[in-house]
């Protein structure tokens, strides 16, 4: 298909107007305080000169044009007329960004990490990304021998797996090619071995660790050829850094803030690419089923798909329930600032308390809180059915079309 042709139903979007979800609506308005003076951001993302009320439509004409020209000219992008307007603009904001750093940029097309559990084949993005900590708690988990979903050893044994994950992560991730080591070494069966190993079946490991922001969309897809996809985005922040280009309508990331300035694989150094929480989720399972799953979240985001793979994949929890039962959270995420267990409010009382006493740290959230992310996810069966389902802490939908 035509680049022009695949954008064009987001061209006609962004210069006819879309309705503004309530999401939207409540972020707006939370964040005004930071971004109301932001270059660019209030012409963007206000309707009537103040934030948009759900329901409202935002007209984003440049953005539009903006991309019905890429769809004439990809490469525009990076090395043509959009880059140096970009360009032009960031100078003039003091960002260190220039023309040759736009013309540098290519996009790198990975093999995916992969491990192989009792269930089947997992696979997931490789650095920067923490796609090695996702696959980490599942492959460390699959070593546990739960054989109970929804149990004092489910949730337990996959929090105390994230923590292993976590510590690794911490140590080890960042830029490739600043890490001591490939990303899928980390994750041989030995290694995993070990952190299984160290995990306390009855106790938890004392927390907090330094914990990773953000601020991201997922979205899955398959189609009537067996295809399937998982997909992420992110901005880091709602809104990104906020800063807007009026010509272009195109507002920035900030994922910069990733950066550690501590010694290691992700300390701050010219060319290099900062750790981020994106990771987009699949996995072949033994009977043939191909899953795709993920969520946004930041920090939540290795939580939460491990949450909905074993209810779905390990304990037969049928999809849509799998998203919909109550989650966890174990330290921070978009919008929050504590390292706690945060257990939603409609959590199971009895194993609340059971996780308190094993030294969990539990706090309790409004239940369906975006906190613990806004999940989905796809399954294409072997015979042709697929399955679809999304979160209800979200404006997400699952449909066909």
């Amino acid at each position: 298909m035509p680049l022009a042709d695949l954008l064009a139903p987001a061209v006609s979007l962004a210069t006819q107007g879309t309705p503004v979800t309530r999401n939207q609506s409540v972020t707006t308005q939370d964040k005004l305080d930071g971004l109301r003076d932001v270059p660019g951001f209030e012409d963007a993302f206000f309707t009537n000169g103040r934030a948009p009320r759900p329901g409202a439509t935002l007209i984003q004409a440049a953005l539009g044009a903006t991309l019905a020209a890429i769809g004439e000219d990809a490469d525009s992008y990076y090395r043509g007329d959009i880059a140096r307007t970009h360009a032009k603009f960031l100078e003039g904001q003091d960002s260190p960004l220039r023309l040759e750093d736009f013309e540098a940029y290519t996009a790198e097309q990975q093999a995916p990490l992969t491990i192989n559990t009792s269930l089947g084949a997992l696979y997931n993005l490789g650095p920067p990304t923490q796609g090695m900590s996702s696959l980490a708690i599942l492959g460390v988990f699959d070593r546990l021998g739960v054989n109970q979903g929804e149990s004092f050893e489910h949730i337990h044994g996959l929090i105390e797996a994230t923590k292993q994950a976590f510590i690794q992560r911490n140590a080890e991730l960042g830029d490739q090619r600043a890490m001591r080591a490939p990303a899928q070494s980390f994750l041989a069966d030995d290694i995993l071995d070990r952190m299984a190993t160290a995990i306390d079946a009855d106790k938890a490991l004392p927390w907090p660790h330094d914990p990773k922001e953000g601020d991201t969309i997922w979205m899955g897809a398959a189609d009537r050829d067996g295809t399937v996809v998982s997909f992420i985005q992110s901005v880091f922040y709602e809104f990104g850094s906020g800063l807007t280009c009026p010509e272009t309508g195109v507002y920035f990331q900030n994922r910069g803030a990733g950066f550690s300035l501590s010694e290691g694989p992700n300390q701050l150094a010219p060319g290099k690419r900062p750790f981020h929480t994106l990771n987009p989720a699949l996995a072949i399972l033994n009977d043939g089923r191909v899953m795709s799953y993920g969520t946004m979240g930041g920090e939540g985001q290795p939580q939460t798909q491990a949450a909905i793979f074993s209810r779905y994949a390990q304990f037969g929890m049928p999809l849509q329930e799998a998203i919909t039962h109550p989650r966890w959270l174990l330290g921070k995420t978009w919008g929050d600032d504590t390292t706690s267990l945060k257990l939603e409010a409609n959590f199971d009382p009895v194993l609340a308390e059971k996780l308190s006493a094993a030294g969990h740290q539990v706090e309790t959230i409004p239940a369906f809180s975006s906190l613990v992310g806004h999940a989905g996810a796809i399954v294409q069966h072997p015979h042709g059915l697929i399955e679809a389902a999304n979160d209800p802490r979200s404006d997400g939908l699952a449909y066909a079309i």
